[in-house]
């Protein structure tokens, strides 16, 4: 008797426990179904910078950035393949986004200085600056069209080299039966780009 004395008041509990609950979520509850009581934090990837005027100045420095993060990702990068625990191809990666950095950087430098000379330039028209000035903000325009050129030309040969490694890896891959001949021709045609001449 006890037994199904226990049962039904459990029963009876369990029943009122629903009942509240149900009462609860109705409350809560509002018109719109989509809405959450608790907002997510918001995540940095998902703030865009589109609202940010970019500037020369910004646009340096978020490059100078990748750079010195290109530059710490493929630091130690030959011991880390030696170990096994990098690919060559890995290495061979890191390595060219740090060119690409450097290039990058170069030429965002060149345009903030063209821009500072086609400022010193105004300011000298109007007589509010000195053109030694000038001769200054043109003598380092030449300096960073130089670095830029350089740095343009050491970009291409290190994709150039880049293009060459990975048809020859292909190539020896197709030969061991690891890839398919789309690799190869992907490869060749990739080369071919590189090597084509600009206009």
């Amino acid at each position: 008797m006890t037994r199904i004395l226990a049962l039904l008041v459990t029963l009876i509990v369990t029943a009122i426990a629903a009942l509240a609950t149900d009462d609860q979520l109705s409350q809560n509850q509002s018109a719109d179904p989509e809405s959450f009581d608790i907002e997510p934090p918001l995540l940095k990837q998902n703030l865009s910078n589109e609202s940010l005027p970019a500037t020369p100045d910004s646009d340096v420095a978020r490059l100078e950035k990748q750079l010195e993060r290109a530059k710490r990702n493929a630091a130690g990068v030959e011991r880390l393949c030696k170990i096994g625990v990098l690919a060559k191809v890995e290495v061979e990666q890191r390595l060219l986004r740090v060119v690409r950095c450097e290039c990058d950087l170069a030429n965002a430098q060149l345009a903030r200085t063209k821009e500072e000379v086609a400022a010193q330039e105004s300011q000298v028209a109007t007589g509010e600056s000195a053109k030694d000035e000038l001769e200054a903000a043109k003598a380092a325009l030449a300096q960073l069209t130089e670095a830029a050129q350089m740095a343009a030309q050491k970009r291409e040969r290190a994709e150039l080299e880049a293009a060459e490694a990975n048809l020859r890896r292909q190539q020896k891959l197709l030969h061991l039966g690891s890839a398919q001949k789309s690799d190869v021709t992907r490869a060749e045609e990739k080369l071919a780009e590189l090597k084509a001449p600009k206009n």
